[in-house]
């Protein structure tokens, strides 16, 4: 699978687009038969920020892979990952706007600037809006350069959102998957930066 057509990237994409959809469609199967636990709202909006963050996680593993395994082909499944990250994290913000305020943004901004973890995670999610946004073909040529370095923004999102579910979590002592995710995001960040430093000092070592 080394190399794969345009087609074969086509239909993965299709099985991928579908599968990313389970969880979704999960969600609304449970609601049906009235099985989101003993408080569906909170189910809800825990489910999709849970989802969030595992698309995150698996958008950001797509670089260290496709270095490790030589399939260039995978950076072409980067860009409908990243989407789905911001599609639940739309889902997210939507439960806390809906069942939280009834969207009051008034109220809703007022519980922003109260509570740390959830400006962290407003913070995060506005982040991600204009990475969405520019994550077409034309965007891509019409930024240039520029399209790069504003998609280097996903990993300040990462660091937030792994902050917002600590600090959600921390609240409730249960700390057990935000430490799991907080080592998934450490592995997945941290050959980056190293990469990072090594290219920022190989002109001095050269000299």
């Amino acid at each position: 699978m080394r190399n794969l057509t345009a087609a074969h990237i086509k239909r993965l994409k299709l099985v991928i687009f579908v599968v990313a959809l389970l969880p979704l469609l999960r969600l609304i199967e449970r609601g049906v038969h009235d099985n989101l636990s003993a408080n569906p709202l909170e189910f809800i909006t825990r489910a999709s920020g849970d989802w969030a963050i595992y698309f995150l996680c698996l958008t950001l593993l797509i670089t260290p892979l496709r270095r490790l395994t030589g399939l260039n082909w995978l950076l072409r499944l980067r860009r409908l990952l990243g989407l789905y990250v911001f599609f639940y994290a739309f889902l997210h913000f939507l439960c806390f706007l809906w069942f939280d305020h009834f969207f009051d943004l008034e109220e809703m901004g007022k519980d922003i600037l109260k509570r740390p973890f959830i400006a962290v995670g407003f913070t995060a999610f506005v982040v991600l809006v204009p990475l969405a946004a520019t994550s077409t073909d034309r965007m891509m040529r019409r930024l240039g350069r520029w399209w790069g370095r504003l998609h280097r923004l996903i990993y300040a999102v990462a660091l937030l959102a792994v902050l917002h579910f600590w600090w959600m979590k921390s609240g409730k002592n249960n700390l057990q998957e935000p430490t799991i995710i907080a080592l998934v995001m450490a592995l997945l960040l941290g050959p980056r930066l190293v990469f990072v430093w090594r290219s920022r000092r190989a002109p001095e070592n050269v000299a």
